[in-house]
C-alpha cells in the first residue's frame, strides 16, 4: 500500500467515525420527543398578532406560514428542549410546521 493510499483510507475512517458520533449526538434529540395526536388552541397571542409557523423547531427558522389566535390546530408531535422552549408539529389545512409549544392550549373537548 503507498502513502498516497493510507492517506485516503484514514481519511475515509476518520469520516466514519465522525459521522458515526454525529448519528449518536444527534439521537437524543429524537428520543426526547413525544406523539401528540391530538387538537390544541393557539393561545397566549395578542388579538392583533399572529403565531408563527416554522419550518423547523427554531426562531430562526424559515416562516411558512402564520395562524390567529385561538384557531384551533392538530399537533402531531413535540419535542422536549434541554434548554428553552419545547416545540411542536401542527397542520392545519395546507398548513403545517412548528410553533414554540407555550403558544398551544389542548383542547379536551373537540369533534372532527
Amino acid at each position: 500500500m503507498t502513502k498516497s493510499q493510507e492517506k485516503i483510507l484514514v481519511a475515509a475512517l476518520c469520516g466514519l467515525v465522525i459521522t458515526a458520533a454525529a448519528g449518536f449526538a444527534v439521537q437524543p434529540a429524537r428520543a426526547a420527543g413525544y406523539s401528540v395526536d391530538a387538537m390544541a388552541r393557539v393561545s397566549n397571542v395578542a388579538h392583533w398578532d399572529v403565531l408563527n409557523v416554522r419550518k423547523w423547531p427554531a426562531s430562526y427558522s424559515r416562516k411558512v406560514g402564520a395562524f390567529a389566535p385561538g384557531t384551533p390546530v392538530w399537533v402531531e408531535r413535540c419535542i422536549e428542549a434541554e434548554r428553552g422552549s419545547d416545540w411542536c408539529l401542527v397542520a392545519r389545512q395546507h398548513t403545517r410546521g412548528w410553533v414554540n409549544a407555550r403558544f398551544l392550549t389542548p383542547m379536551s373537548d373537540w369533534d372532527l
